[in-house]
């Protein structure tokens, strides 16, 4: 009868490069958060204050609009289908 030698299971250590790959896809996914906020605002900007009025805005709520304070799923950017 043959018997297979039993090890202990290892903890899991994270890799530096998959750390690091994880640090920089997050970073780059906060950069094109902030661009695409950025834009935005840009956008909003560029309205005049009747437009701006038509859709509920004050010219200083812009920013707080865009960062998502009148509804905080706003301001997060949506998962890729």
């Amino acid at each position: 009868m043959n018997t297979l030698p039993q090890t202990a299971p290892q903890a899991s250590i994270p890799s530096l490069p998959g750390g690091l790959l994880r640090w920089i896809g997050a970073g780059a996914l906060a950069a094109a958060a902030y661009w695409e906020r950025r834009a935005a605002v840009r956008t909003l900007l560029d309205r005049d204050d009747r437009e701006l009025r038509d859709i509920g805005l004050l010219r200083s709520q812009i920013e707080a609009a865009v960062g998502g304070a009148f509804n905080p799923h706003m301001g997060r950017m949506r998962k890729p289908l």
